[in-house]
């Protein structure tokens, strides 16, 4: 048998990826569309679509001779022959090829059709604030991913496997460390801001305001922080989402009320964070299936960052307030302070999606717990509508009055996302660790926002998040970025920082 030189087996693998890369396309152009345009009854068949498609790309990954190829390249890169991108390529899909080779194709082939149909099944449940409609598809995904994580494997908890897929060597022990100190942390600022009696009213509420000015009046606030739109659209959804076709196909989704202007603003910008990372991906890393976010609590990184940091930020209403009442008169003799005071009000709420800064991580915490116990095997999917109520009266001295308020608020368990919902808060985490570090090297940072210049906060971000691609893994990634690993206390000083400013504590 002929050796397989380093080279001869990268040719391979580039040729093989450069096919995946295309199916990746196509199942996310399709993934979009479920999510946006399809009629209702074309679901089942473009679900069974995109199965075929996951199968195939699972068919690929877990050709013996892609893992050959994939053993060489590890090889030359221990032995010192092989480095740079080629071999972080090998790191990124040895891990991809052992999770896939333990999962029969025909499960994940089912996987894959069953989340395809799932948001359309959530839609309905949601409408209707019926959890039981909801509750069978649940039952499988859960029964598949439990499935799925004893066939890979885990230490400690079970549900690090499914972590570790969102974030790579994220850990549960990890996890209950940084949200101890969060608790600890976020609840005593809420107890401050309670007792300090101010009542902040909101600016954004009124109306009505037409959703073709609201939309206008979007797509001026992320032009000028940095989505082109040359290489990406805006549309609505159920749920706000972005998909990254490619960097030169990025499209994100927001949802619109005509007496709220918070409500479409925040999910926009939140997404258009998503989306700025996707257009700023290395295509010259595409082959080596490096064109990909480090993990997605650095994605999240990016659209807390923009959403937060920036868009709740005094000096960026000190330049968009003028806009705002151009594009809607009635607001005229609301001041830049008004609004930003509104769109930092902390109060006890229902939906993660619309929470202030405060209690955000707090939802997050939720949803982390219900998930672990879930995987484990010690709550079940029927008694979720109670342990979540039991939850937030825990956590938020609050109770949903409905479902659709509570359990079936979040589109994520209809596409088998479980793992993810710790990504917000690690986002939250890591933008709060980058803000210190662009602050450091960017010292006139505000001042240039309060004029509309956003160019230094895409610049440094594209340098040290973006244009990095997947080529180290979080820890790493940040540190280059920061100087320094993430922890709590960077988000907890900012926090603590604002809301004396807003609440004069």
């Amino acid at each position: 048998m002929t050796r397989r030189s380093p080279q001869e087996a990268l040719e391979r693998l580039l040729t093989r990826q450069r096919e995946l890369a295309h199916i990746g396309q196509a199942r996310s152009l399709m993934a979009w569309d479920l999510q946006t345009m399809i009629p209702p009854e074309g679901v089942p068949a473009r679900a069974r679509a995109v199965a075929t498609l996951a199968a195939y790309g699972h068919r690929m990954l877990t050709d013996p001779e892609t893992d050959a190829d994939v053993a060489v390249l590890e090889e030359a890169a221990r032995d010192g022959r092989l480095s740079g991108p080629p071999a972080r390529m090998a790191v990124v899909l040895r891990r991809e090829i052992d999770r896939l080779r333990k999962i029969p194709e025909d499960r994940y082939r089912r996987f894959a059709e069953l989340t395809a149909n799932g948001e359309a099944v959530w839609r309905r449940a949601r409408a209707e604030d019926r959890f039981a409609d909801f509750a069978p598809l649940l039952e499988e995904i859960v029964g598949l991913l439990r499935e799925f994580v004893e066939r890979w494997g885990y230490r400690g908890h079970p549900y690090n496997a499914l972590l570790d897929v969102y974030e790579p060597g994220l850990t549960v022990a990890r996890l209950d460390f940084l949200f101890a100190r969060l608790e600890e942390g976020l609840t005593s600022l809420l107890a401050r801001i309670e007792r300090s009696g101010k009542e902040i009213p909101d600016a954004f509420r009124g109306g009505p305001f037409p959703r073709a000015a609201q939309e206008a009046f979007l797509r001026e606030v992320l032009e000028a922080i940095g989505f082109s739109f040359a290489r990406g659209r805006l549309d609505t959804s159920a749920h706000p989402f972005t998909m990254g076709i490619h960097p030169t196909d990025v499209r994100l989704t927001t949802r619109y009320a005509e007496d709220d202007l918070a409500y479409a603003l925040y999910s926009a910008v939140h997404e258009g964070g998503h989306a700025i990372y996707e257009q700023n991906l290395p295509e010259e890393l595409e082959p080596y299936v490096l064109m990909s976010a480090a993990s997605l609590g650095v994605h999240e990184s990016q659209s807390r960052f923009a959403e937060n940091v920036l868009a709740r930020s005094a000096p960026f209403w000190e330049y968009f307030a003028p806009r705002l009442v151009a594009h809607f008169p009635s607001l005229a003799g609301r001041t830049p302070e008004e609004f930003f005071r509104a769109a930092n009000r902390v109060a006890r709420s229902f939906i993660r999606t619309e929470a202030d800064e405060v209690t955000y991580n707090l939802h997050v915490l939720l949803r982390y717990r219900l998930e672990k116990d879930l995987i484990a095997g010690t709550l079940a999917v029927r008694e979720l509508p109670e342990a979540w109520r039991a939850e937030m009266r825990k956590l938020l001295g609050i109770e949903p009055p409905t479902d659709r308020e509570g359990v079936l608020q979040d589109v994520h368990w209809s596409h088998g996302m479980v793992g993810y919902f710790p990504s917000y808060t690690l986002g939250n985490v890591y933008a709060a660790e980058l803000l210190e570090a662009l602050l450091r090297d960017v010292p006139d940072l505000w001042e240039r926002v309060r004029v509309g210049d956003f160019a230094p906060i895409l610049s440094w971000l594209r340098e040290r998040v973006h244009t990095q691609g997947n080529l180290y893994d979080p820890p790493e990634l940040l540190e280059r970025a920061t100087g320094k690993a993430p922890g709590p206390e960077a988000l907890l000083r900012y926090l603590e920082a604002k809301m004396a400013e807003v609440y004069g504590l």
